[in-house]
Parts: structure tokens; sequence; C-alpha cells
């Protein structure tokens, strides 16, 4: 799937505290045609966006709100590798990829702003709000999520 081979090319990719910007995410946000410039506004729907759009697959017309993400493409009663999965937060939402699950049975998530960085973590899914699949694309819903070895810890840093 070229969203998740495309989000994989960046793990690791992380904010610069400061006046300094990461300029990748910079050039994330002038392609998307964003109004700001900064990676301090939270950018976990900018990330999944710009996977998307690499893709040659729509994004929803406020990207930046990871709730947004929750009305796009096709609904999912549960979820399947390369799907997007938005959460419920404190002050807010998260939405990223679902490449798999830990051997606790927490869902693995590519996203962009985790830990001020693109990672993959774990996350509790009670936490889950929807499962989405871009509507272009046939939805592999019969595929078992593959286990993804983790430390257990679950993200509680995505904004």
């Amino acid at each position: 799937m070229k969203w998740v081979d495309e989000g994989m090319t960046h793990l690791g990719l992380a904010e610069i505290p400061g006046a300094k910007h990461n300029a990748t995410i910079g050039a994330w946000l002038r392609k998307l045609g964003a109004w700001w410039a900064d990676d301090e506004t939270p950018w976990c729907g900018v990330f999944v966006a710009h996977c998307m759009r690499e893709a040659g697959l729509s994004v929803p017309k406020y990207y930046m709100r990871a709730k947004a993400w929750a009305d796009w493409g096709v609904g999912l009663s549960r979820p399947v590798f390369g799907c997007i999965v938005v959460f419920e937060r404190k002050g807010g939402g998260h939405v990223g990829i679902v490449v798999g699950q830990d051997q606790q049975g927490n869902l693995m998530v590519l996203g962009g702003n985790q830990g001020n960085r693109v990672s993959i973590a774990p996350f509790d899914r009670s936490r889950v709000i929807a499962y989405r699949y871009p509507a272009a694309v046939p939805s592999p819903q019969d595929r078992p999520l593959t286990l993804v070895t983790s430390d257990g810890k679950l993200s509680s840093n995505e904004a």
C-alpha cells in the first residue's frame, strides 16, 4: 500500500523544538496548502494527508483535524492493515495508520506527532472513534492484523 510505504520512509522524523522547524514537515504543510508553517501545531492529520496524497488518494477538506478523518473514505467495523484509525484524546483527537497489533492486542499505529515524531506506537482500542479506508481502494476486510512487537507502553503524547 503506497500510503503505508510512504509513511514508513519517515519513521523517526521529528519536530525541532524552538524557533526552527523541520523542513520536511514544512514542505508537507506548503504542499497541502496549510495556512501555518510551524511544526509545533499538532500535525498528525498533516502526516496522514501527506501519505494519502503521495499515494494519489483524496483527503478530507479539514485534513489537519484528526477527527475529520472519521467521516473520510469508507467505514470499517474492525481494523485492517493500512486503515486509518481515529482516536479520542483529551483536548481533541489523533489519527494514524494501522500497521498491526501487539502481543497485548493493542493497535500498532504508524503516525505523525506521536511523541513529537513519526513512529509506530501501541494504542488502546478503547480510544478508537473510527476505522476508515480509502474509498478508491478495495478493502482487505478478511485480512487479520499481523503481530508487531512492542513494549506494551501505550501512547500518551499525541499533541
